[in-house]
């Protein structure tokens, strides 16, 4: 495969007319981009109401491989009639991720039951019944007694022992509709796929400035002059903001890049939406440092302390718009050089690159994605960004401030939503009063906490609205282990993935669901601007799958009838469900009437453009911070968990790897110095162990691109080498940091230097 030396371009243009034959022709697929629906990938805002192939500001054409990618797995046809008569549990288990998505829509539900082979069919009457029969006597009341069922699933379960997981992938409505069922049932066990990607920003952020969201919208980046991408590879994950980055760098602004891979897309990208750049290309990054994994923190601390050393923070406006300015910047004056370029593994010229640039510029962005989050210190990295930024007042301002880059579309709407263990005061006053409910108060579980109770049988329900939680999980063997303890788990999906084959309970029920694009009704999505888009859904391409809203409301009203606080059979209507988010949600007072006025919003309070906070005193609280040390014995390497171009989140596409230039996923990216100093060849297969997993078989690909010592493989492969070792203030996962060991299980295959 010949590998690119551009992002996008030519060959994105025909991965275009690639996708489009799949799709059914050229038209076909250009109708379904260009519908009223916000796109289905990243969380740029791009679709709504201004059509799809547009972003927030009427921009057009905006579009990327991601949503092409997303789209057309959409418009594939059914999954054969046959399909599960002929793949046993076993035969999809040997799937790759790639071959579950392609092999059809899900439209029937399908059921598979402990000790048996296959997935069976199963009518959606007998689906629901199931279900609300599991669920229904623990909310019994004089009016309706508690019964007992008997068979593979067990008894009925109290709430407490069931857990309700949220992907990005589902609108607000549906969101918001979930998490109260699941409260008025009974329980706080409300969790979402944030837990495990974003969740140390929201933390992180909330710590600083009260608010745990971007901190301006989409115009502010276009008047930047700085933009510091840190932990992240956009060109991959969110190629729509490399238009922006674009801009920029041909207005004669800079774009600094923190990464330990240097991404070909970073380096030059060609849009080819911009006739030039697709002839000629546009260089991205201005700078790009490779720090070693886990070296962020010690990496930040440095260039704060470097600005403050050059005497060109704002000392101005920290003493007035910021706590602990006395604290930091002693801590940042205690800090020893030395000791810094050691635990970033960046030299002093590099660090001084960077502050130079930074004290140069008038108006500065910082944007991160889970290279900085994915970390025991995930907070604290967040923090040291924000920080950072205060340290010259670009946070409270026009054109200026701090963007976390969320990797699915709903993903911060989900969370807006109340889709976390705990509500928000605000949220849980509010929902109590608008419906005359008293709502639980024990504390809930976050997402890895739910699969550590699973696997010691304390919850026996599972309810997955959308996502793959399995697929999504550290320590993979252990995610099988839990989910198999419990005794019904239902996923909602609109086609296969590997939890599906992996994640199998005693009685496992898949239940088929609609696209974005072809909800029966409008539903919202908010984009990671804090800008709420409208989608108008739009007709089903195939017979049985069932709106996500109509799926819970049909489950609520079995389990809980409709003569209490909620008539759960109304909040099949997603505009009663948005006049409720309307009155329970605070920012989103708007939603009410979007479905008619088809007016998109901005949320108040969220967008900072004055220096003043929601803490309690209405300033930002700086945080100082230890370094911590750079792990690794010299027979290890610090692994991080990647995805390819061809990915989206779980989500496998195309098995090769098109901008690093790499055929299959079962490789190993080792830095051609690692090779020689493990006396290692290209090709050789390895075996490779961390302290809760081992993979055998891996091929050790040579990658110069990466800073040597570190190393990377794919996600979600790689997760049965990744431990549950989780931040302790956001309970995300560190899968950025692995510690490995290699060796050669065969004889080598000989491959070629990557460069």
């Amino acid at each position: 495969m010949r590998k690119v030396r551009t992002g996008g371009g030519w060959p994105a243009v025909r991965y275009t007319f690639s996708k489009a034959r799949e799709a059914g022709g050229l038209w076909k697929l250009w109708k379904a981009m260009r519908s009223k629906n916000a796109c289905k990938t990243c969380a740029l805002g791009m679709g709504g109401q201004q059509g799809g192939m547009a972003n927030e500001r009427g921009m057009f054409p905006e579009v990327c491989k991601k949503s092409l990618q997303a789209m057309v797995a959409d418009m594939q046809g059914a999954v054969k009639p046959d399909f599960f008569k002929t793949y046993s549990i076993p035969q999809l288990q040997a799937f790759s991720p790639r071959e579950l998505e392609t092999s059809g829509r899900l439209i029937q539900p399908v059921i598979h039951r402990r000790g048996e082979n296959y997935y069976q069919p199963i009518s959606w009457d007998e689906a629901f019944q199931k279900i609300i029969t599991k669920l229904r006597p623990a909310a019994a009341s004089p009016s309706r007694p508690a019964t007992s069922t008997n068979g593979a699933a067990g008894d009925p379960v109290t709430p407490n022992e069931t857990f309700w997981y949220f992907s990005g992938r589902s609108s607000n409505e549906a969101g918001f509709l979930l998490q109260v069922f699941a409260r008025v049932f009974g329980t706080n066990n409300v969790n979402n796929c944030s837990f495990y990607c974003h969740q140390a920003s929201g933390v992180g952020l909330n710590s600083v400035l009260g608010t745990g969201t971007a901190t301006l919208v989409l115009e502010d980046i276009e008047h930047a002059d700085l933009v510091f991408i840190i932990g992240g590879n956009p060109a991959s994950n969110h190629p729509r903001l490399i238009s922006t980055l674009k801009n920029l760098r041909r207005k004669g602004g800079h774009v600094v890049v923190i990464n330990p891979i240097v991404e070909t897309g970073l380096v030059n990208f060609s849009v080819p939406s911009d006739p030039f750049s697709l002839m000629f290309g546009s260089k991205i990054a201005s700078l790009y440092v490779q720090p070693h994994i886990g070296g962020d923190l010690a990496l930040l601390s440095g260039i704060a302390k470097r600005i403050v050393e050059m005497n060109v923070h704002d000392e101005a406006y920290l003493k007035t718009y910021c706590d602990h300015w006395p604290q930091l910047k002693a801590q940042l004056a205690s800090l020893d050089w030395e000791d810094i370029y050691r635990k970033s593994g960046v030299e002093a010229d590099a660090i001084q690159a960077i502050a130079t640039r930074y004290a140069a510029a008038e108006n500065v962005v910082f944007t991160w994605t889970m290279g900085i989050t994915h970390h025991t210190y995930g907070v604290e990295n967040v923090e040291a960004i924000a920080n950072l930024a205060l340290l010259r007042g670009m946070v409270g301002r026009p054109n200026a401030g701090l963007l976390p880059i969320r990797g699915h579309s709903n993903v911060q709407g989900i969370g807006s939503m109340g889709v976390t263990p705990k509500l928000k005061d605000a949220i849980f006053d509010r929902l109590q009063s608008h419906f005359g409910l008293e709502l639980p108060t024990t504390a809930g579980l976050d997402t890895l906490a739910c699969m550590e109770a699973a696997d010691q049988r304390e919850l026996k329900f599972g309810f997955c609205l959308g996502g793959n939680l399995y697929g999504s999980n550290p320590d993979a063997t252990f995610a099988e282990q839990a989910l198999s303890k419990l005794e019904l788990l239902v996923y909602l999906n609109t086609t296969l993935n590997t939890g599906h084959a992996h994640g199998l309970a005693e009685e496992t029920i898949i239940l088929p669901v609609l696209a974005r694009d072809e909800e029966p009704q409008s539903t919202t999505q908010e984009s990671m601007f804090n800008f709420v888009r409208l989608s108008d859904g739009g007709p089903s391409r195939h017979e049985g799958p069932k709106s996500e809203i109509e799926v819970i409301a049909t489950i609520a009203s079995g389990v809980l009838g409709n003569s209490g606080p909620i008539d759960w059979e109304s909040m099949r209507n997603t505009n009663r469900i948005r006049e409720a988010i309307a009155k329970v949600v605070p920012g989103f007072d708007q939603i009410k009437d979007i479905g008619e006025t088809k007016k998109e919003f901005q949320l108040d309070g969220r967008t900072f453009h004055t220096p003043h906070f929601p803490t309690p005193n209405g300033k930002a609280q700086l945080r100082a911070h230890e370094l911590p040390e750079l792990v690794g014995a010299p027979h290890e390497l610090r692994l991080m968990t990647i995805r390819s171009e061809g990915q989206f989140n779980t989500v496998v596409y195309e098995d090769y790897d098109l901008y690093r230039g790499i055929e299959g996923r079962q490789v190993i990216l080792l830095h051609p110095e690692d090779l020689d100093r493990f006396g290692l060849q290209a090709g050789q297969r390895l075996t490779v162990r961390s302290a809760t997993g081992e993979m055998t078989n891996i091929i050790a690909t040579p990658f110069e691109k990466i800073r040597p010592g570190n190393t990377a493989m794919y996600y979600p492969e790689c997760n049965v080498l990744v431990p549950r070792t989780a931040d302790p203030r956001s309970k995300t996962p560190a899968f950025k940091l692995v510690l490995v060991t290699i060796e050669p299980t065969a004889k080598p295959i000989r491959l070629p230097v990557l460069r």
